[in-house]
């Protein structure tokens, strides 16, 4: 996918909670940045209208914030792909998307053409562009949060594969033995290392309800079950990211999500990661983030049509 970088552009990043945009000046600038709560609801077809009406909505007013006579591209990242042949969303953890022609509705609403991408793709791609990956040729970008995504980047663009799927080691079954995935697949590298995952996988072995953070920080306070669950967090992340590598040998890795925040992933997590690829002198950069919970909407800007 070829990036556009003159134009003025809105970027929407839809994600499970919320759905922010940004509007880009020709230089780059930010001159409007605005976020808004996801709609949800147990009926998958009312959440479904009520997203693509907010995502209208707030389209429409980033519209209004263009200078006088400027026209613009549009770019949305949403968690799914869109499939090559039928054009409908899929793969997407916010389910009442799946199999939905969201790009189509959403481009019949605003009488335009509209570009739609992974949102991990997207974090890629802002991160290969104008982030902590600024300057590598091959860029894995990892986005480890309440899932699992991933999105590649080969010379600062998006590559999405045959099916729209390439980078979605989310997904890859690590353990046949494991939980079983909303996907369908047991023990996906989700279930393993996302912060929903890690907390299940607690609950499930102390019967404790624990968010991440609680785990994390039993961790650093010497808490024994707390220490031994993050130390299998973190012998699966090296495992997980370690296999990746080994497959597609990036440049540089950069990783995003809330879980990117956990500091020892660029210490312990890189040992394992060594101890655990094909190769022994690993050199791979493994990076946090620098554009943080901005990078997505960035991306998005930049694949509009």
């Amino acid at each position: 996918m070829t990036v556009n970088k003159k134009n003025w552009k809105i970027g929407i990043d839809l994600g499970g909670t919320k759905i922010e945009t940004v509007l880009l000046a020709p230089d780059g600038s930010a001159t409007h940045r605005e976020r808004i709560p996801t709609p949800r609801d147990s009926d998958l077809q009312i959440e479904y209208d009520s997203i693509r009406k907010a995502v209208f909505d707030l389209i429409q007013h980033t519209l209004d914030k263009l200078p006088g006579g400027k026209t613009c591209t549009i770019g949305i990242g949403i968690p799914g792909t869109i499939n090559k042949q039928t054009r409908k969303v899929q793969n997407s953890n916010i389910t009442s998307l799946d199999k939905k022609p969201f790009q189509q509705e959403l481009e019949q609403l605003l009488g335009r053409p509209i570009g739609m991408e992974n949102d991990a793709n997207c974090f890629a791609l802002a991160e290969s562009i104008n982030g902590a990956a600024k300057g590598f040729h091959m860029v894995f970008g990892i986005i480890m949060g309440s899932g699992c995504g991933g999105g590649l980047c080969i010379n600062g663009q998006i590559h999405s594969g045959e099916h729209s799927i390439a980078g979605e080691w989310g997904h890859f079954s690590v353990d046949p033995l494991g939980e079983r995935c909303y996907c369908g697949n047991l023990g996906c590298v989700e279930t393993k290392i996302s912060g929903n995952g890690m907390a299940r996988a607690f609950e499930a072995q102390y019967g404790k309800k624990f968010t991440l953070e609680q785990i994390v920080q039993g961790y650093h306070n010497g808490k024994p079950d707390c220490v031994k669950a993050f130390e299998q967090f973190i012998d699966d992340f090296g495992r997980c990211a370690g296999g990746l590598i080994s497959v597609l040998d990036p440049d540089a890795v950069v990783i995003g999500g809330g879980v990117s925040n956990i500091k020892e992933l660029y210490t312990l997590g890189v040992e394992k990661i060594r101890n655990y690829a094909y190769h022994r002198d690993l050199q791979t950069p493994i990076l946090k983030n620098s554009l943080g919970d901005s990078a997505g909407v960035f991306g998005a800007a930049w694949i509009g049509r």
